[in-house]
């Protein structure tokens, strides 16, 4: 859920609050608005509802128009508040509104931000990812194409490796 969103529709209105009470993991993205260390407001409502699974996910700030840009500072003060940080990568490379009728992207960028996120010690990566972004139905260009998946992931899996092993020292 975003942090912002109060409430769900399935049919009807659903407060957030009793989702936190179903024990389930929450996984709340950081609005483009908000900065990193509000976040504890939004991880200690969910937690006083007795759910302390929690995943904080982090894909960029608004800049100006139709920009999008990810503060590598966020990820560790959100690691501080103690939850798993994920950061989705192809939500950072969004140009909102930049085609006029639907968003823009920037997929040129996807790994170089990616790798900078595993070196600033994300625990997750989230990426829109298509066989052919051209054609996808929604996130098609800000997406990762299907054949680059698995050599990204590889070399991901790889600078995390270092830079737990940096960490741990």
């Amino acid at each position: 859920m975003c942090c912002r969103f109060r409430r769900f529709f399935r049919g009807k209105r659903i407060c957030w609050w009793p989702r936190a009470k179903t024990g389930r993991v929450v996984n709340v993205k950081k609005g483009q608005f908000l900065s990193p260390w509000d976040m504890s407001n939004v991880v200690e409502k969910i937690a006083r509802a007795g759910n302390t699974k929690i995943v904080v996910t982090e894909r960029g700030a608004s800049f100006g128009y139709q920009n999008l840009v990810v503060d590598m500072r966020a990820f560790p003060i959100l690691r501080k508040l103690g939850y798993p940080v994920v950061f989705d990568v192809t939500h950072a490379v969004q140009l909102p509104g930049a085609q006029g009728h639907a968003s823009g992207g920037q997929p040129e960028f996807i790994e170089p931000l990616a790798r900078a996120g595993v070196a600033a010690g994300v625990d997750g990566i989230f990426l829109e990812t298509h066989d052919n972004p051209a054609a996808a139905l929604s996130d098609g260009a800000n997406a990762l194409p299907l054949g680059e998946l698995a050599g990204l992931l590889g070399r991901l899996k790889e600078l995390s490796s270092l830079v737990r092993r940096w960490s741990a020292q």
